[in-house]
């Protein structure tokens, strides 16, 4: 596996080595040592979630309250996404940037998200299959999130706006700016 620090060296892009041959093709998709020894810290991801999802669906910018905060490793299982991230650490040089990749089940890529950052995607496919290892549990009520489409972010979702598709509950978020954010630069990220 080849790790990556972006341009936010928090967020980790990780390319895995591709066996193929006329069978089709193999990988190792995570590997802990490796990963915790790059990252310098470990993370023990406790659970794998599945999230299924059409073309034109925005699901974001999402992460739980400072308690609850998960690490995620994003990957895709079927078609392709925009995967986003967003500094939401108050003091942090990055404060408020965005990194977006795109993952796909033909590229392998995954995305390291630590806590402290929002977290969102699209599906930029007919449909696509996610799959999230998270290293918290899901803590009822402690979710929180920012507007996808607020200006001051300034992200390109690449949907057409007429084709999005929301969740109630994201259309409800509020603006970056009117959000008071529970992480802070030195917030332990794992």
């Amino acid at each position: 596996m080849k790790y990556s620090r972006l341009e936010i060296p928090e967020l980790i892009l990780c390319e895995p080595k591709i066996n193929e041959d006329n069978r089709g093709f193999v990988y190792e998709s995570f590997k802990k040592e490796s990963f915790n020894d790059f990252l310098g810290f470990d993370i023990d991801f406790c659970q794998d979630n599945l999230s299924y999802s059409k073309y034109g669906v925005i699901r974001g910018l999402h992460t739980n309250t400072l308690n609850h905060a998960q690490s995620k490793l994003i990957s895709v299982l079927k078609g392709k996404i925009l995967d986003v991230a967003v500094d939401f650490r108050t003091g942090s040089p990055t404060y408020g940037k965005s990194i977006a990749i795109e993952l796909s089940c033909e590229n392998h890529k995954q995305f390291f998200i630590p806590r402290g950052f929002l977290h969102g995607f699209s599906i930029l496919s007919e449909d696509a299959v996610v799959l999230i290892k998270i290293d918290r549990y899901f803590a009822e009520g402690e979710s929180i999130g920012v507007k996808y489409d607020d200006e001051n972010l300034d992200i390109d979702w690449k949907i057409p706006k007429d084709l999005e598709i929301l969740s109630d509950g994201d259309k409800k978020l509020l603006n970056f700016n009117s959000f008071s954010s529970p992480f802070n630069y030195n917030t332990k990220l794992y």
